[in-house]
This record gives C-alpha cells, sequence and structure tokens, in this order.
C-alpha cells in the first residue's frame, strides 16, 4: 500500500455559532471565535491505495490537483464560511477545524476516481492548531 499527500491552501473567514443560542451563549461558549475572523488554511489530503506500475504513482495527480480545487480552493477560498458554504450557513455545521477536515474528506472521497481511497485530512488554521480526519484504508 501507498501513500501520497497534496497540500492545498486557503484563505477564508468564519466564526463559531449556534443559531440556536443567543448571542451571549455563543460569547460565553466560543469566547473571542464567535467573532467573525479569518485564517491562511493550510489541508493536507492523503490517498492510499496500490501502486499503478504502469505510471508509477498510486493516484491520478492532475485529476487529484481538478478535485481538490473544486472540493477545497473554490469552495472555500475568500469565502466567509459561515454565511457562504451552504453546508456550513444559517446554523448548519460550527466551522471548527475538526467539521472542516470530515467535511472535506466526504467531498473529495465522493469526487474522486481510481482505485486510491482518502484516508486521511489535516486542516490546520494556522502554525499552532491542526485537526485530522482518518479512516482506515
Amino acid at each position: 500500500m501507498f501513500a501520497l499527500t497534496r497540500r492545498v491552501s486557503f484563505t477564508a473567514s468564519h466564526r463559531y455559532w449556534r443559531s440556536d443560542w443567543s448571542g451571549l451563549r455563543n460569547e460565553q461558549r466560543f469566547g473571542a471565535a464567535s467573532a467573525t475572523h479569518s485564517h491562511d488554511y493550510s489541508c493536507d489530503v492523503t490517498v492510499s491505495g496500490p501502486l499503478d506500475e504502469e505510471t508509477g504513482m498510486v493516484v491520478d495527480l492532475g485529476h487529484l490537483d481538478k478535485v481538490l480545487d473544486r472540493e477545497v480552493r473554490v469552495r472555500f477560498h475568500g469565502m466567509d464560511i459561515t454565511t457562504q458554504v451552504p453546508e456550513f450557513a444559517d446554523g448548519k455545521l460550527i466551522p471548527t477545524s475538526e467539521n472542516l477536515a470530515r467535511f472535506i474528506y466526504l467531498k473529495v472521497s465522493g469526487a474522486l476516481t481510481g482505485s486510491a481511497l482518502v484516508t486521511s485530512v489535516v486542516v490546520r488554521e494556522d502554525a499552532t492548531i491542526a485537526s485530522e480526519f482518518t479512516v482506515d484504508g
């Protein structure tokens, strides 16, 4: 089994907020993160699978890059995740790095073709914090 990791980056804003809670409760629970702020995110997506002996690759890198561009960069770059990304807007998912990692895993997994499987997604908000979503390959 082989693994390949590709890193993509995007800048986006968000806030931690539950629409079913009062402003005060959100501020008490999420502190400063309840106010809109931005990050320069990096996202590592690892795919695993058998090596294609004809190409020497575990995944068609061009296809992976197209999927990552569509499912990560285009979806998140320059966006306010809390209001502009439908799955996170209107009190749906709270845009924590944990929820972003799982969400990106689901989107990339659903779009990837071939024998390689997404086995890990790491989302970093900055150099001090990262969340990882992993599955057995």
